[in-house]
Order: C-alpha cells, then structure tokens, then sequence
C-alpha cells in the first residue's frame, strides 16, 4: 500500500513538473491551442498587403502559414500598425512577427530572431524634379518619411535627416511626391513593387544601399527557445527543399534567400 502511495505521488509531481514546463513553452501552449498568432502591417506590399479580392497575401503571409503548418497548427494574422508589431511581441499578445522585420543589434538584445529569410537592399529615394540629393550624404539638414522605429527611419537620423513618422509607404510616396519631405530610405524590393503598381509616380531611385538580413522576431526569453527552434528549422526545411526561393521570385521577381 505504501509503495502505491509512493508511486502516485511521484506521478502526481511528474505531472505538476510537467504542467509547469508546458507553461513556461510557447510552443508547447501554441500546439495546445492549435493556432500561432502573427503580427503583421497588411499594408506594404510585396511582403504584406491586401490583393484585388481582398485577400491577405505576400511573402511574409506564405511564410508565416508555411511555419504553421511546420508547427502543426493554424496561423491566425493580425494586422496592426508598424509601431505596434515589436511591441506586441514583447508583451505577448502576438508570437511573432511576420512583417519584414530587418536585424539589428539593438533589437537583438531585446527580441529573439529567427535565421534570416531573405536578405534585401535598401534605396534612397527623392522626388523626380530633385537634383539636391544624390546619395545619403546629402541628407543631413533635409527632411524623410519612414515608419517610426524602422531601420530605414534610423538610417535617415544617422545621416542627418528629420523623420517624419508615416504608417504606409504610399502615404510616404504621397508625401515625396508632394514635397512635403525630401527623401526616403526604403526596401528596394517595396519600392519597384510600388512603381509598378504606379508607374506615373515622380519620383526617382538615386542610391542602392547595402542589405539587411531579414528575420522573424519573438519575445526574448525562455519561453520561445523551442519555438525559435522550430521556426529555423522549417526555414531551413524550406531553403533546402527550393520553396523559400520559390516564395521570393514569385513577389520579389528575384532569389533574395542568399546573404551573397
């Protein structure tokens, strides 16, 4: 009778032990819910955007339910606006963030990133009739539009350009276009994709800049170790097997997988 009664509370503690793990591992609460919850803009094509049917699509939407279906669960977007997105992470309303995010060592020490994805460059851009700015030295004492917090926003601040805050990159070309600012840094890839879809905008492409590795972002702590995990491997799953190539050329018209 005893060793029975020893035997149940050794397996009432396992299952405690192991109540409190499942706790602390979002994975583990995410396969036990069935779905991951992904932040994203919905509003900067080609990675995020709305099609003709009003349909959510973009690389970062592929992705994103391509890592879903790896994790073995739905994936459920919400869509918010930039400044939001790294702050819901970091609170965990959202596991991650599928929306373009760039590296950097400063959200390194607050967010853990997955293995970059794809691998973008970036262009100064200035309205067509402005023959003030060739390159982003000439930025210093003029003015941007950038989305608060971007890299692109920190990139105009390092060379000397007051940021205007904008949500949308077409409310950033409307404001170029109009001469409200001077200039913008963006993704190469979002500005052909705009011109495009546009191609009677005025506006010019006067320096390519160099590339950032671009990865998906979850909150910084213990919790997220085996979901950061899994997320690499069916990243990696998907760079072996051709389909995160396949992803980019078919919305950026070029293989942006490769940091080289």
């Amino acid at each position: 009778m005893k060793k029975l009664i020893s035997l149940l509370l050794v397996l009432a503690l396992f299952a405690v032990a192991g109540s409190a793990l499942a706790e602390d591992d979002l994975l583990a609460q995410i396969r036990s819910r069935g779905y991951i919850t992904i932040a994203t803009e919905g509003n900067w094509s080609p990675w995020t955007y709305h099609d003709e049917n009003d349909r959510l699509v973009g690389l970062d939407i592929e992705i994103g339910t391509l890592i879903a279906e790896a994790i073995g669960v739905e994936a459920r977007f919400q869509e918010t606006n930039w400044d939001s997105i790294l702050a819901g992470v970091d609170t965990g309303r959202f596991d991650l963030a599928c929306n373009g995010v760039g590296y950097t060592e400063e959200r390194a020490k607050k967010y853990t990133f997955s293995t970059p994805y794809v691998y973008t460059h970036k262009v100064l851009v200035v309205s067509a009739d402005n023959e003030d700015i060739k390159t982003v030295e000439d930025l210093a004492g003029k003015t941007s539009a950038n989305s608060a917090s971007s890299t692109y926003a920190a990139l105009a601040e390092e060379y000397g350009a007051t940021v205007t805050y904008v949500d949308t990159l077409g409310e950033t070309m409307a404001m170029l276009e109009q001469g409200r600012v001077d200039a913008t840094i963006n993704a190469q890839v979002s500005v052909e994709d705009y011109l495009k879809e546009h191609p009677e905008a005025k506006i010019k492409v006067v320096q390519v800049l160099p590339g950032d590795p671009v990865v998906y972002p979850v909150k910084k702590d213990a919790s997220t170790e085996t979901l950061i995990a899994a997320i690499n491997e069916a990243l990696e799953a998907a760079r072996q097997d051709g389909r995160l190539a396949e992803i980019s050329v078919r919305y950026f018209g070029l293989d942006l997988t490769q940091a080289d």
